[in-house]
């Protein structure tokens, strides 16, 4: 009647398709300009990864944030993840879509967990060196800087499946007979 099991082939597909979700976040999250820290009360002050506005309706004064090195060290920490999952995402494409090259996963889950690495040092310099020099009373993070902790997550995830997938070469080729969670009689 009903059977509920794990069709590994499908993760052949769905797994870059996350790293292509991963590669949208980021770059949401880089290219933002409404900003990724907005001021709680009139909405007259917000900064983005590149810069810092404050004004108002359409007299904006903005400055580059990069006069601070924190602010250099984000950007380029957020570009460099950018980067590598770019290159992890072309690699799993390879690896999964074209042929099945099981030896390629263990190197995607590297890059992954380096990128994971990189960005979480990005994400979490950001709103401690806001706060230290630049606070001026109260902020808080918009979607876009979400996106970034998102596209992190998301790799996360992806770090794990792919360390894990070689375990499972006879099911991701389809020769394995498929083991049910579940099945109803």
């Amino acid at each position: 009647m009903f059977r509920c099991g794990i069709a590994y082939p499908r993760c052949r597909w769905i797994v870059p398709l996350l790293l292509l979700f991963a590669i949208v976040f980021d770059i949401i999250a880089i290219a933002a300009t409404s900003g990724w820290v907005e001021d709680e009360d009139a909405k007259t002050d917000y900064a983005n990864m590149w810069e810092r506005c404050r004004g108002g309706d359409d007299d904006w004064d903005c400055k580059s944030l990069h006069e601070y090195s924190w602010a250099q060290a984000v950007a380029a920490l957020m570009i460099i993840g950018l980067i590598i999952l770019i290159i992890a995402f072309i690699i799993s494409c390879v690896a999964l879509c074209c042929s099945l090259n099981i030896s390629l996963l263990p190197l995607i889950g590297g890059l992954l967990i380096l990128v994971v690495i990189l960005q979480i040092i990005a994400l979490i310099i950001y709103p401690v060196k806001f706060n230290e020099q630049i606070f001026e009373g109260n902020y808080y993070y918009t979607w876009a800087y979400g996106f970034g902790w998102g596209a992190t997550i998301l790799c996360i995830g992806c770090a794990i499946l792919f360390c894990c997938l070689p375990r499972y070469e006879d099911e991701l080729t389809g020769l394995a007979k498929t083991k049910y969670i579940y099945s109803s009689a």
